[in-house]
């Protein structure tokens, strides 16, 4: 006996394997769906026609989904005419085959069961698919060949899998399109705010742009000392205090309120970062936190904010120098592990470019920077916020506001960006030339930094679905803090 099973089983070795199917669940299902249409709405959100192993199966269940889109009903004589009068399947005709589906027919209620049983033997075959594309591309590499790129190139793959259930993206109908729309939408009238995108916790910012929106890329710009890092740990820290997790039965975790946010800190340490956050929310000045001049008073109220804070949403990362292509990893393993609704990214110039050629042409760099950060955007469907320096002509000039033509480096960061903000105090323009004390413009500086102070300018120089324009903030500086000005 024992002889016998080893032949079996080296038997079963030697032959090629065939991929994982069910027949009999596709046939099933679809026998289910002509005897009662409405199985098919069992299912409709979730399997999809090239989901079948069978092609014939798979082109029965696209029509069928045509008619019953068209408020038609679908049973085996009304299937039969878009088929091939000469059709042969197994000996038996169109008419024939069709009847047998439905005379073998499971019940609507187990329509859902044999509908995911089709869908998880598809992402069986899309995981095989994936691993002989990562063996034939291990073995046929280049001797030259980066491995990490190869691991980047097999996360990519496999996040396709994991979160997107489909390959290559390709063509979608104008339908699916416009049921996203509508969800927005709706999402948008049911919120407190009217906001279609995710809030940023700063009112008057929220109305001028709706929010934080899906798969957009928004750049922050401005020169040293104006702020544009505290306004991002500002925006991050409000998206992640008000994360609330919203149920669901299967996919990546969503939030019904706010977000979980990825924070990619090239410049700071993720402790300086958190004494950032920390000291603006105790109302510590955190210089004094670092000069240790802070009480015990302000010590209670930093352990009590660390203590309200710590199971906030808000992953840090510090590495150094990152390409578009390990952030990108790294974002999307997030993602599928914890969810993700928000990136931010201490700053685009301090990113590098994945190609030695673009690496030795500073235009080259930035613009593969920006490009790929848009297509990361648009492949996770969640906002990135990139902040980037500005050109030093800005401070030759006597209007010292700032314009798309001050952004640094490339044009492509004016290209690619949806949205454009730019942060402008000029409080700290005022306070570095002041006039020789008792004369009239002594007496002029003094008002214009009277009215100028605690303020901040946003700047909107580009916003690709919105209006441009300005918004003031209120900036308190010794708590690196932007909030919403007081309305009187």
């Amino acid at each position: 006996m024992a002889d016998a099973a080893r032949r079996l089983e080296l038997a079963k070795i030697a032959q090629p394997q065939t991929l994982p199917h069910n027949i009999e669940a596709e046939q099933a299902l679809l026998g289910a769906v002509l005897i009662n249409n409405a199985a098919f709405f069992n299912v409709c959100d979730f399997l999809k026609p090239d989901h079948f192993y069978e092609p014939l199966h798979g082109a029965l269940y696209e029509i069928a989904s045509g008619l019953i889109g068209a408020n038609k009903t679908v049973t085996p004589i009304t299937l039969k005419t878009f088929l091939p009068v000469d059709l042969d399947i197994a000996g038996l005709s169109a008419s024939q085959y069709l009847a047998r589906l439905a005379a073998e027919a499971t019940t609507v209620i187990n329509a859902a069961d044999y509908g995911r049983t089709i869908y998880d033997l598809a992402l069986r075959r899309e995981l095989i698919n994936v691993a002989d594309d990562m063996r034939s591309a291990a073995f046929d590499a280049a001797i030259d060949a980066e491995p990490s790129q190869l691991i980047e190139w097999a996360e990519q793959r496999l996040y396709d899998v994991a979160e997107t259930r489909r390959f290559g993206g390709g063509f979608e109908t104008f339908d699916s399109a416009l049921s996203v729309a509508i969800d927005r939408a709706a999402q948008a009238y049911q919120s407190d705010g009217r906001l279609s995108g995710l809030p940023t916790g700063l009112r008057d910012l929220d109305a001028k742009m709706g929010g934080l929106q899906p798969s957009d890329l928004i750049i922050i710009a401005g020169r040293p000392g104006m702020g544009k890092t505290s306004l991002a740990t500002n925006v991050a820290y409000n998206v992640a205090r008000a994360y609330q997790a919203a149920s669901t039965v299967d996919g990546p975790r969503k939030a019904a309120a706010g977000g979980i946010v990825a924070f990619f800190s090239l410049e700071m340490s993720s402790e300086q970062l958190a004494t950032r956050v920390m000291a603006e929310q105790a109302e510590v000045p955190s210089s004094s936190i670092r000069r240790g001049t802070i009480d015990e008073r302000d010590f209670e109220r930093l352990v009590d904010r660390r203590n309200a804070m710590r199971r906030i949403p808000l992953y840090v990362d510090q590495t150094g120098g990152l390409t578009v292509a390990q952030l990108a990893a790294r974002a999307r393993r997030l993602k599928r592990q914890r969810g993700l609704d928000l990136i931010v990214i201490d700053y685009l110039q301090l990113m590098q470019a994945r190609t030695i050629r673009a690496a030795q042409n500073r235009v080259q760099e930035m613009t593969e920077i920006t490009t790929g950060l848009k297509a990361l955007a648009k492949e996770l469907n969640v906002p990135i916020i990139a902040l980037s320096q500005l050109s030093r002509l800005v401070e030759n000039r006597e209007e010292k506001r700032p314009k798309l033509s001050d952004l640094r480096d490339s044009g492509s960061i004016e290209q690619d960006a949806d949205v454009v903000l730019f942060v402008f105090r000029e409080e700290y323009y005022l306070e570095n030339r002041e006039p020789r004390p008792g004369t009239t413009e002594h007496a002029k500086w003094e008002a214009d930094l009277a009215a100028a102070r605690g303020k901040a300018e946003i700047i909107i120089g580009k916003q690709r679905h919105g209006a441009t324009g300005s918004v003031m903030l209120s900036f308190q500086g010794e708590f690196t803090r932007f909030a919403d000005l007081q309305r009187t």
